[in-house]
């Protein structure tokens, strides 16, 4: 019996943990652009400019 108590504390713990960095996540604006990171790949990347000019 003493072990559903134990196990109920820790699951409730656990619990306020992920709530928490949930909390925590959404504050710092994590969440803040859906759009441009499923977007991002479709970008193109400026081509890198070389110069020839001897070393």
């Amino acid at each position: 019996m003493n072990i559903i108590f134990f196990m109920i504390g820790i699951s409730l713990l656990l619990a306020l943990g992920f709530f928490g960095a949930f909390l925590w996540a959404m504050r710092s604006g994590q969440q803040d652009d859906l759009y441009t990171p499923s977007m991002r790949i479709l970008l193109e990347d400026k081509e890198p400019t070389t110069t020839d000019t001897p070393a």
